[in-house]
């Protein structure tokens, strides 16, 4: 931890940003927390540097004096993966914010790590590239900080995570080195994949300051459908049917009966209260029609119904207010709450049996536990809202996730389907490896000699 900001750290990184170093209590406080209910830790010194370069020497100067990094994009992970532990220099990476460069041919872009998924979208809209970057976490986040705890979202059943969108990254190395990973072939059997080591390390390892990433074809045309269903497990085996069946859904999500009720109440809307699918198709018009259609009759067969489905933008918007409006409206049950939010993903051929029995578990909770997912690759999430002041409540919500996490794992799932683990999952993490930590481990120590790249997070400590 850096002493009182006159120290040589503070003087050496001032000298290289200038003006972009700042100690600034208001600057510190905010850079000390994500949306998470983890409290605040600010750090010591908070960097905003412009280019990989200026990175580099903040990351020698930190490194020179045995300094915690703490990588920081922009602030919206739930896992207290920039909370400073142990003070030291947070490196705010916002400003890095440069299309690099697009090739429009290859359906490819190199970004900073700054640039946020939104800005990259609009981007490629107003250049008429006719592409459009598929990964959605639904934060407007940094592509850097996705990069970095591998994040995915709602069109992960299509699409995939991070980990298969990046092809390359400029990574900033404990010492300050620069190094350079993957690249722009669409295949190769060159060395070890650093890419993929980094991508999901969470800082740790080094710190991602350019991603190169795999773009797609903007779709003809988008369909949704919205469906109630009379209780869950009728809904999840719908999921499943129609992934076996092999039509090519973009987006299927879930809620349950109690989120359901949530947004309607925050949101002012009149769903029907019963666990809910969501669908989104896309292709071209005959394809996505044909798709809904289908889907349509398979869940007529299942008993669930009405299904709404349209292709018009303001229509599919209304359609789809209730999936993104979720979060929030579960954390408006109980005002002035924080959000502790599971993460867990198993077996597609698990799904069901889990979510029947994730409620059951959770029909005992004196807090309310509105339990929505991107059910088409089988990961769900259980938003607590949860007071802030109460260790009580704090004590037994973990609980129930401890439990929720124990049941993912005996189906061979994992205990973060893209929150990552942070400081939240350390636990859980260690009881999901076992010995792998070990090498994980090892392969921290080789990366990160004097343990200074987010110390704490990730993995357990050795």
């Amino acid at each position: 931890m850096l002493p009182p900001m006159q120290s040589r750290v503070s003087r050496q990184i001032k000298e290289v940003l200038g003006d972009r170093a700042t100690t600034e209590r208001a600057i510190l406080s905010d850079h000390g927390h994500d949306v998470s209910r983890h409290q605040s830790q600010p750090p010591d010194l908070v960097a905003f540097p412009v280019e990989t370069d200026e990175v580099a020497s903040i990351v020698r100067i930190c490194f020179e004096n045995d300094t915690p990094i703490i990588p920081y994009g922009t602030g919206t992970a739930v896992e207290g993966g920039v909370v400073a532990t142990r003070g030291g220099v947070c490196i705010n990476l916002s400003r890095m914010n440069q299309i690099v460069r697009l090739s429009v041919d290859d359906a490819d872009v190199t970004v900073q790590a700054g640039v946020t998924r939104k800005a990259l979208n609009d981007y490629l809209v107003e250049h008429e590239t006719g592409l459009t970057f598929t990964v959605d976490p639904g934060a407007d986040a940094s592509l850097g900080g996705m990069a970095a705890t591998n994040a995915s979202g709602s069109t992960a059943v299509r699409y995939g995570t991070m980990r298969e969108n990046v092809m390359g990254l400029t990574v900033v190395m404990a010492d300050g080195t620069i190094i350079h990973t993957g690249g722009r072939a669409r295949k190769s059997s060159s060395g070890y994949d650093l890419t993929r080591l980094m991508v999901g390390s969470e800082g740790s390892l080094g710190i991602i300051t350019e991603v190169t990433l795999r773009l797609q074809p903007m779709p003809a045309a988008v369909s949704s459908a919205v469906c109630p269903f009379p209780d869950i497990e009728r809904a999840v085996s719908t999921v499943i049917a129609v992934l076996t069946r092999g039509i090519p859904i973009a987006r299927i999500e879930l809620l349950d009966e109690v989120q359901i009720d949530a947004v309607n109440r925050y949101s002012d809307l009149e769903n029907e209260i019963k666990p809910t699918l969501f669908f989104e198709f896309h292709g071209s018009d005959t394809q996505v029609a044909e798709h809904a259609r289908t889907v349509e009759a398979m869940v007529a067969e299942s008993g669930g119904g009405p299904f709404e489905w349209s292709m018009d933008e303001t229509e599919r918007q209304k359609l789809w207010q209730a999936r993104h409006d979720g979060y929030y409206a579960s954390l408006a049950l109980r005002d002035g709450s924080v959000g502790y939010v599971t993460d867990v993903c198993v077996p597609i051929s698990e799904l069901a049996a889990c979510i029947v029995k994730s409620k059951e578990i959770l029909a005992n909770s004196p807090i309310p536990a509105p339990l929505f997912g991107h059910v088409g690759d089988g990961n769900y999430h259980v938003v607590f809202p949860l007071d802030p002041a109460s260790e009580e409540e704090l004590q037994i919500v973990s609980t129930y996730h401890q439990q929720l996490v124990d049941l993912a794992l005996s189906v061979g799932g994992t205990c973060t389907g893209e929150h990552g683990i942070g400081i939240g999952k350390l636990d859980a993490v260690a009881k999901e490896h076992g010995a792998a930590i070990s090498v994980m481990q090892s392969i921290k120590q080789a990366l990160d000699p004097k343990n200074i790249l987010n110390p704490g997070k990730a993995i357990p400590e050795s």
